[in-house]
């Protein structure tokens, strides 16, 4: 009989982890949380200092009394959930049901669940860090009473079941605000005028600058006529050459926000389903003749920090695929903020390529583990090499001096680039190929043919799932584990609509920001939200005692509740007005929302 338990979360982890340890052990699996607050109330004793009340989860009792018998059975036990604050927080409460005293040294954590790194970590439990379970419990408690709190205002005002909540309602008036910015922006005309010159028979483009060295910018056409008209029959003269070699450098490997925006760009996976697959990754996947595989490290990270072993690892596997001078050994600086407990994403096993993999891995597990591997390889090989060069041609009519320039470039060295380019949002072509002959001063090049454009600026685009993760990153709302939760809640609650990539806000979105805005301008305010967040680290570092956050943040919310319930009383918001009239009774029919979506409603039925 095994007289030492382990426990995991998941029964995917829990196998590949025994097959690394002998009969000593026994492997099981909590299947993530056992205790929560209660779903039919508040559950946060506010009289007595914000006191949670935590019930097991209905449908775990006899997973519970399983995992008790199991560990009265053991003559250890050791809590091996996963490496962050929601693992630590799960295996606090394991510890409480299970009758684990609070300091006994019981946890373990693997940032990659390899049979060296398993059996290291199994020598060197420790106590749970109740820092981290804290900063859980903090935001868990937190969201609750927003959500508790201001969700009845919602269901009085605007519809039964809708729910309000703390980082969510952010996320959505940022996606609110970019919507009011795109209806309101007006085009402005600009002009661009284009030369298409040729040297030898080698043709190339050069823009139009300036006159007399100054840059000009064009907004009218009657403009571009009259410069038109000066430079038709000029000369164009070279008058200065710059040539130069510009490096490209490798990204990182990947954070869990930057793996969430790549899977999403280059792959169109939904912020979820790329968190989904990660984990399976992490948690192993049979490999034929290795049996079950943990792939990935943790990918719960914000951390680029690569282990000297991973290093070596992959020094190898790039000078004896593409040679030595593709191989630079990198160091990445971690941002500061950021939680530096594990290492980037990157492959457990780099002998293990994404092709060996193929026929094993599902289609999608292949195409996220490939770009995985990818970046990982990559950023540690060497800078792209490219040849610029940059011209400026004039062309002189009478005491004017109308300026052009040229700039083009050619890959001499491929570099990283072999092997990974990082997809961008706002994508440019800053590293493709633009050929400029090789050009000299005082020369005369051919014109063969002027090409004005007319173009108007464009409104700033609606945010992607991969944007709206690299914005809420930016302003420090939410952390990169609960970016998926986020953005799935928005949507699943029907406040956000998925318009092929584009996330669009709906009228009942629209209508609860609003509601929420004047109401509650704390709650959904982007600095103060990135303020908590901070808070939040603090408590997880043992800076702030998680109670006194509740304490602070709880008093200026309750006046804002009260009002909001006294000044809202005897409102009553309007339903948005349809262009379908009513059969029976004429009237317009108004857009209603139910558990399926939009319906419209005669409004003497409403």
């Amino acid at each position: 009989m095994a007289n030492k338990l382990i426990i995991v979360e998941s029964p995917a982890k829990a196998n590949t982890i025994k097959k690394f340890l002998g009969n000593d052990y026994k492997v099981v699996a909590s299947m993530g949380h056992i205790r929560d607050l209660p779903k039919s109330k508040l559950g946060v004793d506010i009289e007595h200092d914000f006191e949670p009340e935590y019930i097991n989860i209905r449908g775990k009792a006899s997973l519970i009394n399983s995992l008790k018998k199991d560990a009265k059975d053991a003559k250890m036990v050791y809590l091996a959930t996963d490496p962050d604050r929601e693992g630590e927080a799960i295996a606090y409460h394991l510890a409480y049901i299970l009758g684990i005293p609070q300091d006994s040294v019981c946890r373990v954590t693997f940032n990659e669940i390899t049979k060296e790194t398993v059996k290291k970590s199994i020598k060197e439990p420790r106590k749970i860090d109740m820092n981290l379970t804290d900063a859980q419990q903090a935001r868990r408690v937190l969201d609750r009473i927003v959500g508790y709190q201001i969700s009845p205002i919602l269901w009085k005002k605007v519809k039964r079941g809708l729910s309000a909540g703390r980082v969510q309602s952010v996320a959505v008036k940022l996606i609110v605000d970019r919507e009011e910015e795109i209806e309101k922006f007006i085009p402005e005309e600009y002009w661009n005028i284009f030369v298409k010159l040729s040297k030898e028979g080698e043709m190339f483009t050069a823009r139009f600058y300036g006159k007399d060295g100054k840059k000009i910018e064009l907004h009218k056409e009657q403009e571009v006529k009259e410069i038109l008209e000066k430079i038709e029959k000029g000369k164009y003269i070279v008058t200065d050459v710059k040539k130069g070699e510009k490096k490209k450098t490798p990204d990182p490997p990947f954070t869990t926000s930057t793996m969430q925006q790549e899977a999403s760009r280059k792959l169109g996976f939904a912020i979820r389903k790329t968190m989904n697959i990660a984990q399976g990754l992490y948690e192993g996947v049979n490999v034929p003749g290795r049996g079950s595989v943990g792939l990935i490290t943790y990918m719960r990270t914000d951390s680029t920090r690569i282990s000297e072993e991973a290093r070596a690892a992959a020094k190898k596997q790039i000078t004896a695929t593409y040679g030595s001078n593709y191989y630079e050994n990198r160091y990445y600086k971690t941002k500061s903020g950021a939680q530096d407990a594990h290492e980037g994403i990157r492959p457990t096993y780099i002998e293990l390529t994404p092709e060996e993999l193929k026929n094993t891995l599902t289609p999608d597990q292949y195409k996220l583990y490939r770009l995985i591997y990818n970046r990982f390889i990559a950023s540690q090989m060497t800078a792209a090499v490219f040849d610029t060069i940059s011209a400026n041609i004039d062309v002189n009519k009478e005491n004017e001096t109308f300026n052009f320039r040229a700039s083009g470039q050619k890959l001499k060295f491929k570099g990283f680039m072999t092997l990974y380019v990082e997809d961008k949002d706002d994508k440019n072509d800053e590293d493709d190929e633009t050929s400029v002959p090789n050009l000299e001063v005082g020369e005369e090049v051919k014109k063969e043919k002027i090409e004005p454009k007319q173009s108007f600026t464009e409104p700033p685009p609606r945010y992607t799932e991969a944007s709206l993760v690299k914005t809420l990153e930016e302003k420090g709302i939410g952390r990169p584990s609960t970016y998926a939760t986020i953005i799935s809640t928005i949507i699943d609650r029907r406040y956000i609509e998925k318009e092929q990539k584009q996330l669009v806000p709906t009228e009942l979105g629209k209508v609860v920001n609003k509601l929420l805005i004047e109401n509650f301008t704390d709650i959904i305010n982007v600095e103060f939200t990135a303020d908590i967040e901070n808070q939040f680290d603090k408590i997880a570092e043992g800076n702030e005692a998680w109670k006194q956050v509740i304490r602070e943040f709880y008093a200026p919310f309750k006046e804002e509740l009260e009002k909001a319930n006294k000044e809202l009383e005897h409102v009553q918001l309007q339903d948005e007005v349809s262009n379908v009239q009513c059969e029976k009774c004429g009237r317009m029919m108004v857009v209603k929302y139910g558990r399926y979506g939009k319906f419209l409603a005669c409004p003497r039925l409403s």
